[in-house]
């Protein structure tokens, strides 16, 4: 019912809706080969965001805003809206940013399919999915987000209020 198991379950759906991806990771100082992996994927923020080139691939899902309201005598309706980060790295400027709508539609359409996530977050497809590609020359770094608004359970009441 909270947010923060929203990213839990969230952060579970990205890791299983990569896992088969094998990216290229730039090389580090004392690294002799790339290294190729799935997108690691973080909840709220990077580990450190001043390195953030040094995590790519990666995935970074974060609550942005949210609503509660709850008219006098109807069920409350909660909803929160997530931004889906994407970042891949690539030093052929075409295969990066084919590999980065790979990743972003890998998710894109198991939000589509599945629609409801960690068996109590529906994906609310009356507000729609969006997303957005940066076309900023970041080469070798690609990057772009998916908006999403996911429909989160009602919290009860523990008194009820009578006129």
């Amino acid at each position: 019912m909270t947010l923060s198991k929203l990213m839990e379950d969230l952060k579970d759906f990205c890791v299983d809706a990569t896992k088969h991806f094998k990216l290229p990771t730039a090389l580090q100082k004392g690294d002799t080969e790339i290294i190729v992996r799935a997108p690691e994927v973080f909840k709220q923020r990077l580990p450190n965001s001043k390195e953030a080139k040094k995590v790519a691939p990666y995935i970074l899902i974060q609550a942005e805003n949210g609503i509660y309201k709850q008219d006098h005598g109807k069920q409350a309706d909660a909803s929160a809206t997530v931004f889906f980060t994407f970042c891949v790295y690539n030093n052929d400027e075409q295969e990066g940013a084919m590999m980065l709508l790979n990743v972003m539609d890998a998710v894109r359409i198991r939000l589509l399919r599945q629609v409801v996530i960690g068996e109590q977050f529906e994906l609310d497809t009356d507000t729609g999915l969006e997303f957005l590609i940066f076309r900023e020359d970041t080469a070798p770094y690609y990057g772009g987000v998916i908006t999403a608004t996911f429909k989160m359970p009602p919290i009860e009441r523990e008194v009820s209020l009578h006129d």
